[in-house]
């Protein structure tokens, strides 16, 4: 078995590293550079078909425009559904080989995988020349997410981040009446989620069951480091534990932050700073959990705006929120009505803005403000909103790279890469914060991250850098040009 998986992941390496030369295997349908005549449907490969792949892939397909062709999961019991209801989809556990051997046959990938798999994913399949659509947050990351934009440009393939909510109208609202200056320029905005409602801020457990049936926990852990199974994080729980996930910010911030950037145009902060919660064994004996994402953490992200002067943007998790404008009302919802505990809200030099997650219910303050108002709509609505997401992409790709490219709503470059980076460059604070050293001591607490965004880099914190680019599990392939 072990010199079947070597010989397996020889090959797919070296096919890889021949589609990075421009050897590329495409589609037979596919005409010239990444064009897919009109007539025919988008193939979509799924990698990761469980939980919320399931319902990206069946999205896929609810838009008219696309076929399942292939399925890949880690998991045969998180897969079932999709294989139940795509049975004419080849079912493959492992991507190197979906990949190695069947892309002659697709066109495009869908990656709804946990986030340290994302990039590797991704990657090899930009490389084979496939539009890819991949779950957010974009990557792991920073570097994983620099190199997927990078990639983007080289290979001149339709990208989309799945923060589906960038599609809805509310986004486009708070847009236009931004510029048309209803609130001023805007100096500071507040997001804040009630994420986790998994577990995080704890240590590994030491309690070693046996690997469930139809689990390949090897090809589950990927990239990251090997660990004994532990039943905590399969098939949700992976999210609380940083060799895997990437927190709450990770999770929800693509959906907070994300309107933020729509509507201000953001790209690297220049600096950051946090603090955390911290839990307590006992008196004065606090739990030390490295392994896993805090409890609760205020995150303080400072970028300069378009027009030169500096924009703050305040991010808090685990159910706080910020001080309530005095433009609401007492029993006025703060943030989104839909799903209470989530929002952002913007404040200009000339009044007040907010949203819940998505861009949902977006509303001037005072609300009374909201009477009769008629702004210019500038931005076409994407029918479906959020569920037009997944057609938008799929319409993309068949359009081909130099039309596409201009229709998504998320794609690598310009957009999800720079948010991504920004959201992971917070995980990089918490992270830094927690950094002990040699003697016991905590240096990167108390202190402002400062960011060299061109070049990936704290200059002031070398501790911090180490957080920037991980080193991949041995056996599995870099991600290179």
């Amino acid at each position: 078995m072990d010199q079947k998986k070597d010989n397996s992941r020889r090959k797919f390496i070296r096919n890889t590293a021949l589609a990075g030369s421009a050897f590329f295997i495409v589609p037979r349908h596919v005409l010239g550079r990444g064009y897919v005549a009109p007539s025919d449907k988008l193939v979509v490969a799924g990698v990761g078909v469980g939980g919320k792949g399931a319902g990206d892939i069946s999205s896929f397909y609810k838009s008219g425009n696309a076929e399942i062709g292939f399925l890949c999961d880690v998991d045969d019991r998180q897969a079932a559904g999709s294989r139940k209801r795509f049975p004419n989809a080849k079912y493959y556990s492992d991507w190197r080989e979906l990949l190695d051997k069947e892309s002659k046959h697709f066109d495009a990938v869908s990656v709804s995988t946990p986030d340290h798999t994302h990039a590797i994913v991704a990657f090899h399949a930009m490389q084979l020349n496939k539009h890819v659509y991949v779950q957010k947050p974009l990557t792991h990351d920073i570097w994983e997410s620099r190199m997927l934009g990078d990639a983007a440009k080289r290979y001149k393939v339709v990208t989309q981040m799945g923060d589906q909510g960038s599609s809805n109208d509310g986004v486009r609202d708070l847009r236009e009446w931004y510029e048309a200056g209803l609130i001023g320029e805007v100096e500071s905005v507040y997001c804040w989620t009630n994420r986790p409602v998994w577990p995080q801020g704890i240590v590994w457990p030491q309690e070693k069951p046996p690997v469930p049936e139809g689990l390949n926990w090897d090809l589950w852990l990927g990239t990251a480091p090997y660990r004994e199974y532990e039943g905590n994080v399969v098939p949700f729980n992976w999210r609380g534990w940083w060799d895997y996930g990437t927190g709450a910010l990770g999770d929800m911030a693509c959906h907070i932050v994300g309107p933020v950037f729509k509507v201000l145009g953001l790209g690297f902060p220049e600096e950051v700073t946090c603090s955390l919660s911290t839990p307590y064994a006992q008196n004065w004996n606090q739990v030390y959990a490295p392994d896993s994402p805090p409890v609760s953490s205020s995150i303080h992200f400072k970028y300069k705006g378009k027009n030169g002067k500096p924009v703050k943007i305040h991010w808090m998790d685990g159910g706080i929120q910020p001080e309530r404008p005095d433009e609401l009302g007492p029993n006025d919802i703060m943030g989104g009505k839909g799903d209470v505990g989530n929002g952002a809200l913007f404040v200009g030099t000339k009044g007040k803005m907010m949203c819940g997650v998505y861009g949902q219910d977006p509303t001037l303050l005072p609300v009374s403000k909201m009477n009769g108002l008629k702004v210019a709509k500038k931005y076409a609505r994407i029918p479906g909103g959020a569920e037009g997401h997944y057609k938008q992409w799929v319409d993309a790709c068949i359009a081909g790279y130099e039309k596409g490219s201009k229709m998504v709503d998320s794609p690598f470059i310009g957009y999800a890469v720079p948010l991504t980076e920004s959201i992971l460059m917070g995980n990089l604070a918490i992270r830094s914060f927690n950094y002990k050293d040699a003697k016991g001591k905590f240096p990167g607490r108390g202190i402002t991250l400062q960011w060299d965004g061109a070049n990936m880099r704290v200059t002031n914190f070398e501790p911090a850098n180490q957080y920037v680019k991980r080193t991949y599990r041995e056996g599995w392939p870099e991600l290179k040009f």
